[in-house]
C-alpha cells in the first residue's frame, strides 16, 4: 500500500484595512522599512532622498526587519505608529 501525503496548507486570509492617503508629503515623517535583501537598504534610501527634496517630507527613518519572509516584528510596527506619518516598504535583489 502507497501513502500519499499533500505537503500544502490551507491558505489562510485576513482582512486588510488601508488608511488614507495624505494629499501631500509635505512635512511628513517617513518610515522607511527594509526587509534585510541585497540593496534594499540602498534602495529605500535613495527613495527617502526623493521624497524629502522633491515631495517635501520633514524627515525618513529607516527600520530594518528581521528578514525578508516575515512581516515587520512588533517593536518596528509600534514604533513607526508613533513616530512616523507615512510608511514605504521596499524589497531589494
Amino acid at each position: 500500500m502507497i501513502e500519499l501525503l499533500d505537503p500544502t496548507v490551507e491558505v489562510k486570509t485576513a482582512p486588510m484595512t488601508y488608511v488614507d492617503r495624505p494629499r501631500s508629503l509635505e512635512g511628513r515623517r517617513v518610515a522607511l522599512i527594509e526587509n534585510t535583501k541585497f540593496n534594499s537598504d540602498k534602495l529605500l534610501l535613495r527613495i527617502g532622498e526623493i521624497l524629502k527634496t522633491e515631495y517635501g517630507a520633514a524627515e525618513t527613518r529607516m527600520f530594518h526587519k528581521r528578514n525578508a519572509s516575515v512581516p515587520a516584528h512588533e517593536e518596528i510596527i509600534q514604533e513607526v505608529r508613533g513616530t512616523c506619518d507615512v510608511m514605504v516598504a521596499g524589497i531589494g535583489d
